[in-house]
């Protein structure tokens, strides 16, 4: 039985016979460009639906599913290794099939381990290792499979097969993305500590690459947020990992060192009203605004840091501190904007912390805008720029939206 927000969908369109991926993205970019969709990854689910699909991930392995690759992506998906040598010992070319992530390989997607989204089990690290003895390269799409591999820690059994076959720790994706640096973007501290322990450098900066910086730099800097960002940058700094961040007190709420930060507060108590105006980091889900010229509260609501927003708020800090406005008037957020726009709801509980002491829900300020939109400068309050960014993400509930209007505040 439909539901009241299914009979408010318009009628599916039929997909043509011979979709195309072009079109299809084309249809996406019209409507971010029309301004339907605010971001693209909202474009894209709403492309799915229009032709009947929960999602695009749904959408495009159906399309992926008419073409001799996306049979073998579906062997794989699957976990049909018969079914994968029958085709690639027919055609050995599938070796280097435009498939997975950046079309890098068939191998690359082997070693992603995403579709089931699992570890790899041993029909998974059969399949691998029967396509690199049978003619697929390790070193795929510049080092794609052990960078997909590493992004997430219980994959170590992948990677370990993968090394084994000669791909290397220190390697840089496409020449510019360290391996090393996978794990610290999804910030998983049991890959970091597996390459760590095999050879990888975390003081790999190098001038000219896309990321000049070390790993350590990276993972403080990286748009995901979890609650293992600690660990990860404890896990660097014990391999003699070294960053650009000389912040002893951002360092100690980065690493929830609260009885650090504690201590600092009570040699300096005016600690909690410093701004920092040399804070690059803090860009995150879709969003360009950053830590730079906020206060040590500003930077616990970015990073979900519950425990520290308590006692920052314990020891004076004001819950509607303004950040730095800079001479082209754009700034001056208070925490609270940068609970509100996160990932997955991660900002949730501070937003609540921040809502029960006080904080302002009428505070409207000109903010950076998504980065999809290079440039973009936003008049919003904390609402309004909440409804611009990802919050549940593709489909789910924002719920730092509803905590918001709950309480009354205004777009």
């Amino acid at each position: 039985m439909p539901t009241e927000s299914d009979e408010s969908l318009p009628l599916p369109v039929v997909l043509p016979d011979k979709p195309n991926f072009r079109h299809l993205k084309d249809e996406a970019r019209d409507l971010v460009r029309d301004g339907t969709a605010a971001s693209t990854s909202a474009a894209l689910f709403l492309v799915a639906r229009r032709y009947g699909f929960a999602s695009w991930p749904k959408l495009k392995a159906h399309v992926d599913s008419l073409t001799e690759v996306g049979e073998l992506k579906l062997a794989i998906d699957s976990n049909d290794l018969e079914r994968v040598k029958a085709m690639m010992t027919q055609n050995p070319a599938l070796h280097s099939a435009p498939l997975g992530y950046g079309k890098n390989g068939p191998l690359t997607w082997v070693a992603e381990c995403r579709v089931p989204w699992e570890a790899p089990k041993p029909e998974r690290l059969a399949m691998a290792r029967w396509m690199l003895e049978h003619g697929s390269d390790v070193h795929q799409g510049g080092d794609g499979p052990l960078m997909r591999a590493a992004l997430v820690g219980y994959r170590a059994p992948m990677m370990e097969l993968l090394v084994e076959y000669g791909a290397d720790v220190n390697a840089e994706w496409g020449g510019y993305f360290p391996i090393l640096f996978a794990p610290c973007e999804t910030v998983e501290p049991v890959a970091i500590r597996w390459l760590l322990e095999h050879g990888a450098n975390p003081n790999c900066a190098r001038e000219g690459r896309k990321y000049p910086v070390n790993a350590l730099d990276y993972v403080i800097g990286t748009y995901s947020r979890s609650e293992q960002l600690a660990e990860c940058m404890d896990v660097l700094i014990e391999a003699g990992g070294v960053g650009k961040l000389d912040n002893p007190a951002v360092m100690a709420v980065l690493r929830k060192r609260l009885d650090d930060l504690d201590g600092m507060l009570r040699v300096e108590p005016d600690l909690v009203r410093w701004r920092f105006d040399e804070l690059e980091i803090g860009a995150t889900g879709g969003r360009t605004l950053t830590l730079r010229g906020a206060t040590l509260l500003h930077v616990a609501a970015e990073y979900g840091n519950v425990e520290a927003v308590k006692l920052l708020l314990e020891r004076g800090a004001d819950v509607n501190v303004r950040a730095t406005i800079d001479e082209n008037g754009v700034g001056g957020q208070t925490p609270i904007f940068h609970a509100v726009t996160q990932f997955w709801n991660y900002g949730l509980p501070v937003a609540q912390v921040l809502v029960e002491r006080g904080a302002d829900l009428g505070v409207r300020v000109k903010l950076p805008g998504h980065y999809e939109r290079a440039g973009e400068v936003v008049e919003c309050t904390a609402l309004g720029y909440a409804g611009m960014f990802p919050g549940g993400h593709m489909g789910m509930e924002n719920k730092c939206v509803a905590l918001l209007r709950e309480r009354g505040a205004v777009e």
